[in-house]
């Protein structure tokens, strides 16, 4: 019989967005504590962005005790981005930040072009930096709004995409972070589904393309995570969102999606796949 979990305090305020790891109650699961490595990363090069927290830190973390060298990219939340370095450190692995807006094409190839220099190489690219709001009808979404989410969710991918394969060898991997936006978006979601929908969709053609240089792309599409961005949730929205999973009735814990992703890296035959990370969750329209 599978373990019962209890399950977790739902964050009890809004935090503003960005957000702060260190302002979420309960904070998130990192694997910290948790996630035991194994060397199956050895002398890899990893490039995260949006790596200071919530799933980024968690699969920085995941790589950095499998043996890789890590840069995260991130906006501006430097306290949590120096957090992640910390424990990359701890990791014995060589830690590398760099901040800034993914909107511009010039600086996604500036994070790309700095794993070169300071890490030696890419070998894996994980697309993770997100921007979400939510509004109640179309009419109340900004022109400007529309063109932010877009720039940061999938012009970003495939700015650093583009830079990236120039610089990856045979055995490679691109991992994306979609939603299940994408396919069960809601009332006023319309800018990140669509964004998040162009994700899925890019995902096999970029695939089969790379496949004849020996590069594996593929795209994960969680539910509801315990991140900053959930955070800046109003909280009975986030209680109501984790409830609205079948089993366990929780927000999904950032360890959860690292485990994913590892698994992805050391699956040669799992390429070009959407997967979803969601409990099941399928959501009546709000």
């Amino acid at each position: 019989m599978a373990q019962q979990h209890p399950t977790p305090p739902f964050p009890q305020s809004k935090i503003p967005m960005p957000g702060l790891t260190r302002e979420m109650q309960p904070v998130p699961d990192h694997g910290e504590q948790s996630y035991r490595g194994s060397g199956r990363l050895a002398g890899k090069k990893a490039v995260i962005t949006g790596g200071d927290s919530g799933i980024g830190r968690a699969v920085a973390i995941a790589f950095a005790r499998e043996g890789a060298d890590v840069l995260i990219s991130y906006l501006e939340e430097e306290e949590d981005a120096q957090e992640t370095r910390r424990h990359i450190e701890e990791a014995g692995r060589k830690a590398v930040l760099i901040s800034g807006d993914l909107q511009s094409a010039a600086h996604c190839r500036q994070v790309i072009d700095k794993a070169v220099s300071e890490l030696g190489g890419v070998d894996i690219l994980v697309n993770n930096a997100a921007h979400q709001a939510t509004f109640s009808s179309i009419e109340e979404i900004p022109d400007e709004e529309w063109e932010l989410t877009f720039r940061v969710n999938i012009h970003a991918m495939f700015y650093l995409t583009k830079a990236a394969v120039a610089h990856m060898k045979p055995g490679s991997a691109i991992i994306n972070t979609a939603s299940i936006a994408a396919f069960d978006g809601q009332i006023g979601q319309a800018a990140y589904a669509a964004s998040k929908g162009g994700i899925a969709a890019m995902t096999l053609p970029i695939a089969r393309e790379l496949a004849r240089h020996g590069i594996r792309v593929a795209t994960i599409a969680p539910g509801i995570f315990g991140t900053p961005m959930m955070a800046g949730m109003p909280p009975e929205v986030q209680e109501s969102l984790g409830k609205s999973v079948p089993y366990p009735s929780r927000l999904g814990r950032p360890q959860e999606f690292a485990a994913l992703v590892q698994h992805i890296i050391e699956n040669d035959y799992l390429n070009g796949e959407v997967i979803r990370l969601d409990g099941a969750l399928r959501m009546a329209a709000r």
